[in-house]
Order: C-alpha cells, then structure tokens, then sequence
C-alpha cells in the first residue's frame, strides 16, 4: 500500500481508514491474475472433449454442467476485474447464446499475453492500440471467411444446431434437438425489411420430468401446465374460442365488516339461490358470447365448473400469468377483468385444446393457434438435472439457429477461423511500425488459444495440431480446423462443423473490450468493509481508476 500523502509535513487522509489501495504494476497484475484464473477455470470446458465443472452453492444444491454462461453465473467471483469476464459472458449469451467460454478464454489469453509485454515496458495505451487495430483486421477476416446461408437450407442450421450442443451432456440426443430447435425457430421468423428476425423468447419451454431426452417434442402452439377442473367437462374442443380471465369465476368476500342476521332456514336459502344465480349468470355470459374453453388466472368456484360443465365448456383455473400473456399472443385473446365487459371480439381462436397425459401428470395443449408464430418445446428427461441441462443446451441451439437465421452467414468452426485471423492478423503486424507491432502479433498468439485448448481438452499435442493447422492456412486451406479425433486438419465447413458469424464477431468484439478496459487499469481503491448493523455479511466496494480518466482531469 502506497505511503499516505502529506501537506507540509501534515498527514492528508483521502481515503476512509482500512480502505486499501494499490497502483501502477501492483494494480495492474492483480487485475490480470484474477480474470485469468477465472479465464483458466472455462478452458477446460472449451469444445467438444471439454470436462464439466460440478458447482455447489450456499444452500447446497448441486449443478453439474458444461455451460460456459451457467458456471460463470453460479460462480460468486468477489475480484472486480474478473467480474467484468462475468459481464462479458453475460452479453455474449444475451446476444448470440453461444460462444460465451471461447470469449472468456480469449479475453484471459489477451490479459495473458498484455501482461509479459507490460514485463518488457510495453506501455499499456500501446497495447490497447495494437489489440483493437488487430481486432479490425480479425472482424475483416471474419466478413471474407463468412458463407451465405439460406432459409431453405434446413440441413445446414441443423449442422449449426448440432455444433453448438456438441459440448454439452446431451450428445445421444443431439440429431433430434436439433430438428426441434430448427423447427422452432423457422416457425416463428418473421421479415422484417429486407432482413428476417426471430425473437428466441417466443418459443415457450416446459420441462417435465419422465422419460428421456428423445421424448422432447415440439408443441405448435402453448401448453399449460394445468388440468381440466371438472371431470364432467369436455376433455378435447376442436375450433376453440378461448375467453382469458383475470377475474374469478366465484363469489368474492366483501370488504365491508358487516353482520346479517338469520332467523329462519328460508333467509339462508335465499342467499345459497342467490349466489348460485350470479354464477349461472356468469356462465351463461361466457356461453352467450360463444366462448368454449375458459382459462382464468384466478379461481373457479364449485358451482360455477358444475354450469360449465353442463353448457360442454372447457375450463382450467390458476393459470400463471406468464401463460395468460402467451396465450393472448398465441390465439388472439385479450384477457378480461370483468366478465361484464366480455364480448365476441375478446375470445381468441385455436383449432384444438385439450387435456393430455405426460409423466402421470395433466397438461393442456392449445395447438393451431391464430398465431402460427407460437411454439413451445417439452423436455423429458429422467432427472431434474439432466431436464436443467437439456433446457441449456437447447437454449444454446435456439439462440445459435435464430442467430444464423438474422445473419444468413456462417462461418467454419474447430478453430479454423481462429487460425485464419491469426495467420491474417501477423501478416498485418509486418505493416505496423513501432512497438505497436508487438501487441498485434501478442493477439495473434492469443487468439490461437481457441484450437489449442480444443485440442488440449481433447488429449492432443496442441503444439503439432497448431503447426499443422498453420501450415495448411498458409496453403489457402482457410477452413481446416482440428479433427478432435484423429488430431488431423479436417475441412470444417465441408464437414458440417459450422457456427453463425455473428457469433466470432461479438466473441472478439467483446474479448477485446474486455481485455482493454482492464489493461487501462492502474489504481485500485477497495473502500473498508462495513460494520453495520443489521448486515448479515460485511460489504466492500471496489473502485477503478483508468488512465484515460486521469488524463481527462489534468
């Protein structure tokens, strides 16, 4: 910790007592060291040989998993600068949902490599500047390498599927998720402009546990996880017009504390009768309208299923309003508060509803919705775990699919890209005068490390696969990656091992900015933990202050 600062020979205290600090290389280093361990702990993951990582949190519950985003979620990383490779992770899932342990890993190796140039007195404004000029030479690689896809081309998404759930748990039902996720995403693109776009949160997932992974299937349409209330209703209506209700289908308690007093049995008869003709008032309402299956969010009374029921109306109750809103985009519908207010135009449309059995459990289906732009995916799996891991790899593969849909581009995978811009970006380092010349060949090496740890995950010798993999890019090969079973170059995009563009694109974008952020980096204030009462735990704040914040204050 650096000495307090003094006024004529007067000590000045800047900071709280017990706040730490440290500087320049100290500062610097730190930062470093802790974004590449957390860089180390996802390499080992990386492709499809990766190794899984078993993560127990605070109430002791277990998560076994392959999913470079759901580690670094469950991960409680305390060292700010490795929360920014947690943020970074989070931005690659969010936009593309794959790819988020190849920008981790690329980032640590940029920190890496920035560190034994700071080592040699590389200035760290100088390095960032060599890495973002390198990085504009790997995203114009990237637009030359990218091949056209089309919309009809359902083998190659599938391929695209394919590759992106190959390193996850879920290998011996890969082919059929990957027809599903196809299938889905193509169901709910839509044009817009001269581009197409597809909106992943669409899709509805449900997961059930019963079964396995080849029992997954694609819903056209939206399932409630819900019974029929009454075993005298309809258990299956064709053409369905679907009233959503807010409201509950029975007699509410006032609010007003009052007491009526009863003196004979017909006084309380009259008041039995009277609710019983407001419920019969409310069902014939929904009947009058020509509504036949009712789905309320709230409850439905006794009597009120005995009179829907008996008007042959389909009825579930309690549904979440989650569902409510995508059963209003599905069939039409809008949902009602008030039945009063309920008319013809409220009622949405679906050529079936109806109650089935999965897993001894009741569900109901609405299929052919007035929306076809509506679908859900029901995974089976035998354990609640494995269901977990499923919903994850299958959320990789949407997002993947609809990602490569928006883009219509598709790029070779098994590090070919990676050895391409690499081989790219040392030709242009030959350009570059100075010592910026040092960091572009630094990002280079550093973006290497893709085909090197696929090839390391694999047992292979990373160094034979990298020299033959450079050896073959510098013979025009620029889709050969690494066959993780052979160890040889194998053509990649010849042999369906392709992903989106956007994908490598955000990837070096994000691991760039990332990495620069934290080579800025030369002062860190952690503020004194508090001693506050009623905090359960102590807190500590972290402060950053980069050099180009220092040099706009001067």
């Amino acid at each position: 910790m650096s000495a307090v600062p003094t006024l004529g020979g007067t000590p000045v205290l800047v900071l709280k007592e017990g706040s730490q600090r440290s500087k320049g290389r100290e500062a610097l280093h730190s930062n470093i060291a802790a974004a590449v361990a957390v860089s180390e702990v996802i390499k080992t993951t990386l492709g499809p040989k990766g190794l899984d990582k078993m993560l127990v949190d605070s109430l002791g519950e277990v998560t076994v998993t392959n999913d470079g985003a759901t580690i670094l979620k469950n991960m409680d990383v305390q060292h700010p600068a490795a929360k920014l490779l947690v943020q970074i992770s989070k931005t690659q899932d969010d936009e593309v949902g794959d790819g988020t342990k190849s920008t981790v890993v690329l980032a640590g190796e940029l920190l890496r490599r920035a560190e034994e140039l700071i080592d040699k007195k590389i200035h760290p404004t100088v390095i960032v500047s060599g890495y973002r000029k390198a990085e504009e030479t790997a995203l114009n690689v990237i637009n030359q390498l990218a091949k056209p896809i089309s919309l009809d081309d359902k083998e190659t998404l599938k391929k695209i599927a394919i590759t992106s759930m190959n390193s996850k748990s879920v290998s011996d039902a890969k082919d059929h998720l990957a027809n599903i996720a196809v299938d889905a995403v193509l169901h709910i693109v839509e044009k817009r402009g001269e581009r197409n776009y597809a909106d992943v949160d669409l899709i509805q997932i449900i997961k059930k546990q019963g079964g396995g992974a080849k029992d997954t299937q694609l819903v056209m349409g939206v399932v409630v996880d819900k019974e029929v209330v009454h075993a005298g209703m309809p258990k299956r209506v064709e053409k369905a017009k679907i009233a959503l209700l807010d409201s509950p289908l029975e007699i509410e308690k006032t609010e007003i504390d009052a007491e009526i007093r009863i003196t004979n049995p017909d006084q309380m008869k009259a008041f039995i009768d009277q609710e019983t003709n407001i419920l019969r008032d409310m069902v014939e309402k929904l009947a009058a309208v020509g509504a036949n299956v009712v789905i309320c969010q709230k409850g439905i009374d006794d009597v009120a299923q005995h009179f829907l029921a008996k008007h042959k109306i389909l009825a579930v109750r309690r549904v979440k309003q989650s569902d409510m809103e995508k059963l209003s985009r599905a069939t039409g519908a809008r949902i009602v508060t008030t039945i009063e207010d309920l008319t013809a135009e409220d009622l949405g449309y679906a050529e079936l509803v109806e109650e089935r059995r999965v897993a001894n459990e009741k569900m109901l289906f609405v299929e052919g919705c007035k929306n076809p732009r509506s679908v859900s995916v029901l995974i089976r799996a035998g354990l609640e775990r494995s269901a977990d891991e499923i919903e994850r790899s299958l959320h990789d593969a949407l997002k993947a699919v609809a990602t490569a849909v928006m883009d219509a581009r598709i790029l070779p995978g098994a590090g070919a890209t990676h050895v391409e811009i690499a081989k790219a970006v040392r030709e242009y380092a030959a350009k570059v005068g100075g010592r910026e010349q040092l960091a572009v060949e630094s990002f280079a090496d550093a973006i290497e490390i893709i085909p090197k740890a696929l090839a390391e995950n694999a047992g292979l010798d990373p160094i034979n696969v990298i020299t033959e993999l450079r050896a073959i890019h510098s013979k025009n090969g620029k889709y050969f990656g690494v066959d993780l079973t052979t160890g040889k170059p194998i053509d990649a995009l010849a042999n369906g091992i392709i992903e989106p563009a956007t994908l490598s694109i955000q990837a070096v974008r994000s691991a760039v900015e990332a990495a620069s952020a934290i080579i800025r980096i030369d002062d860190m204030v952690a503020a004194a933990k508090s001693t506050s009462a009623g905090k359960g735990k102590s807190e500590s704040k972290s402060e950053s202050k980069s050099e180009s914040s220092e040099e706009s204050k001067d």
